[in-house]
């Protein structure tokens, strides 16, 4: 029986899905396009790596927002790495990514193997928090998350050049804060990989179908069912995914039939 009282913590929590989704459904087609499908592992590891810096460096941790600047700083410099190696090593370009991954994940786990509070911070990092999400938090989210929208129906062009990087660091950042580095990774290449045999405008409403089902499906059945929010959300997102494809992929293959038959 669903408790209705959850509605004060579900929403905020789905609403920071939406924001997420919002910019991550677009970019997470770039993705695929490249084939660069690492990058968002490795960004986010890498925003989450400077935030466990700005946790652990006791002169940094009391400077002015520097759990907002830092994994900024970060994600700007790994994705700036990134963007030089890809006009320089473009055929390793995959494997690189993932080793840049592997090192900034080992350097989390370091900085925090003597961390009296180290296993539960990076279970945040990773999993994420997103049931405990207040209205607030969304507030730079969501004007962030407007700017880069804004900027790329003004110019779309820019996903394409090395402008791309630029984007994807500042809404991986604020995204590992909110929901974590598998939701983010989920959130990019799940409802982009639904759509990816798909062309045209027509199908980013259904990329983003997708996604919202996976986050509302899981946030339920994580409030009713005590579960880990992020890993519930992560195996609706993959389900949404997997049944959108077969579906997908059904009514081609009756279309075809109906073609031959009109034939």
């Amino acid at each position: 029986m669903f408790d209705f009282d959850l509605l004060s913590i579900l929403l905020p929590a789905f609403a920071a899905g939406i924001l997420v989704l919002s910019t991550h459904v677009l970019l997470g087609s770039q993705v695929l396009k490249r084939g660069i499908i690492f990058i968002d592992l490795a960004i986010a590891q890498v925003a989450a790596l400077g935030a466990i810096i700005a946790h652990t460096n006791h002169e940094l941790e009391h400077l002015p927002y520097a759990t907002v600047w830092m994994p900024a700083l970060f994600a700007l410099l790994g994705a700036g790495f990134i963007a030089w190696l890809a006009k320089r090593m473009a055929d390793e370009l995959e494997a690189i990514i993932g080793c840049f991954y592997v090192l900034s994940a080992v350097a989390a786990m370091l900085l925090l193997s003597n961390d009296p509070h180290g296993a539960e911070m990076l279970k945040q990092l990773m999993s994420g928090q997103i049931l405990w999400v207040n209205w607030s938090q969304l507030v730079l989210p969501a004007l962030v998350s407007g700017l880069v929208l804004a900027i790329i129906a003004l110019r779309p062009a820019i996903l394409n050049g090395a402008g791309f990087y630029l984007l994807f660091a500042l809404v991986i950042t604020l995204s590992v804060e909110l929901v974590g580095v598998y939701l983010v990774f989920s959130s990019l290449i799940l409802p982009a990989l639904a759509v990816n045999k798909l062309h045209g405008k027509g199908k980013w409403p259904l990329a983003y179908l997708v996604g919202l089902l996976g986050y509302g499906i899981g946030l339920l059945l994580s409030a009713s069912f005590d579960l880990p929010s992020g890993a519930a959300i992560v195996a609706t997102l993959a389900v949404s995914t997997v049944a959108f494809r077969l579906l997908l992929a059904r009514l081609l293959r009756d279309s075809s039939i109906t073609k031959v038959e009109a034939n």
